[in-house]
């Protein structure tokens, strides 16, 4: 053990290893209610060239490596469930490009939402990224390796369909680049090549760490607004999401069901949020907006809320920052948030679920949903608040996390950055070929199981 630290040490300089016990405490766990899971090293590397050094000294020595952006996901993703070596990829935040004509960034995996979010900002005010709904220390890397959406995702989909290519370390060393970085000298696509992106997205760090990044960038239009339609008839919330996307005009649409304040239980509000280049583009959307759902408001069976001036910056806060006052609620420092990707048409089903399990399990809750695409999908999110020093309380939110990831999967959806025990249910249900499949390519690019190893696997 102790000659390995050595050479880690002598990889990234005596700064950044340890295996000192109170790095070791903090690096076991996350924010969620999985159980710690000690590291015997973290190791923070500087460049590509570094982590393809400790990966190297991993695979010859078949020490488990867990690659962590954040360690914000909340599932447990990024605990060392083998021990091993954590890598911790922060000190990689360096922001390398930004094409304005091609509208793309490339940034080390490292970065963090939030560092991109103010360079932007600065330095190039006409374009912005999507940005999860997530405290701004969030990495792009991470974020975009478990399928992220955010507050573009009703225009651009999820944050992996904004991923233009990116750089990786295998397992057993290699760097390689997918998507036009690999021929050219421009990250601006994935396509027209074979499409190697998806050996590395969902796959909770088994086949490689992700070293570079290129995302897409969007126009931020001088001119924004919201437009919040309520309703208290979860069955109808399908068609009216459906008829709101439809007009093409959101950039984010989001539902949110929550039991605080009082008078919002027992509602749906479906905030639309768009931009514009001048007033009348600003009119006309939120016309087309309104004439989309106007059967609805006719019939009295929803409308949009008044809003005023200052409360639309509330509700257009990239990230929103309600989520994290939410998440202390219990002022206890737990928070899980479960989210599961799912057809539009099972909302009702999804809600009513989440009410019922909150109510049986005695948890704090708040439920909502955000769009992808044009409709086309949807994450619904469960979030669950629980004090961390109250046995109990903990004991809830497990029990309460367990039901939503099953309630998820019979109603035909799919937990989002699966925690071991939501994994094992998308096993059992998943076709046995495919994970035949899964497992023929982790054997290829690991031979020696090093990497996140009691993630995506059946247990022996």
């Amino acid at each position: 053990m102790e000659k390995i630290y050595q050479e880690l040490k002598k990889i990234v300089g005596d700064q950044y290893v340890s295996n000192q016990p109170e790095e070791r405490f903090f690096y076991s766990r996350d924010g969620g209610t999985t159980e710690p899971c000690f590291p015997d090293f973290i190791v923070m590397p500087g460049s590509t060239e570094e982590v393809q050094k400790i990966v190297l000294l991993a695979n010859e020595r078949k020490i488990p490596i867990t690659p962590m952006g954040a360690a914000l996901v909340l599932s447990g993703l990024s605990r060392p469930l083998r021990g091993g070596i954590v890598v911790d990829m922060k000190r990689m935040d360096r922001i390398l490009e930004v094409n304005e004509f091609s509208r793309f960034a490339v940034v080390e995996a490292g970065t963090s939402e939030g560092k991109l979010q103010a360079y932007l900002k600065k330095h190039h005010p006409s374009l912005k990224h999507s940005v999860p709904d997530a405290p701004p220390m969030a990495t792009i890397g991470g974020n975009i390796l478990i399928h992220g959406s955010g507050h573009l995702s009703a225009l651009g989909g999820f944050h992996t369909e904004m991923l233009n290519g990116l750089e990786a370390v295998l397992p057993t060393g290699e760097i390689v680049r997918i998507g036009s970085c690999s021929v050219s000298p421009y990250w601006f696509s994935r396509a027209p090549l074979p499409d190697l992106a998806g050996l590395f997205l969902g796959w909770a760090g088994t086949t490689g760490i992700a070293t570079k990044i290129a995302i897409k960038l969007y126009p931020d239009r001088p001119l924004n607004d919201i437009d919040i339609f309520v309703m208290e008839d979860a069955d109808s919330v399908p068609d009216v999401i459906r008829r709101l996307s439809g007009t093409a005009v959101a950039e984010d649409i989001t539902a949110i069901m929550t039991p605080v304040p009082e008078w919002a239980s027992g509602f749906q509000m479906i905030n639309v949020i768009y931009g514009a280049e001048s007033k009348r583009e600003q009119v006309l959307k939120r016309d087309l907006l309104r004439e989309s759902v106007k059967k609805y408001i006719k019939d009295k069976v929803g409308g949009f809320m008044p809003l005023y001036s200052d409360m639309k910056g509330r509700f257009m806060e990239a990230p929103a920052s309600q989520l994290v006052r939410f998440a202390d609620v219990k002022k206890g420092g737990g928070f899980e948030y479960v989210g599961a990707i799912m057809p539009i048409e099972v909302f009702p089903d999804a809600y009513r679920k989440g009410l019922e399990i909150a109510e049986r399990n005695g948890v704090t809750y708040s439920t909502g949903a955000r769009i992808i695409g044009l409709g086309h999908t949807m994450m619904f999110f469960y979030a669950y608040a629980f004090n961390r020093a109250d046995p109990i309380d903990v004991k809830k939110a497990q029990k309460a996390l367990e039901e939503t990831n099953e309630a998820a999967l019979t109603i035909g959806g799919i937990p989002w950055k699966a925690e071991v025990p939501a994994q094992q249910g998308i096993i059992r249900r998943m076709d046995p070929n495919t994970f035949k499949l899964m497992g023929r390519i982790r054997q290829t690019l690991d031979p020696n199981g090093i990497m996140n190893p009691g993630n995506w696997e059946v247990p022996s």
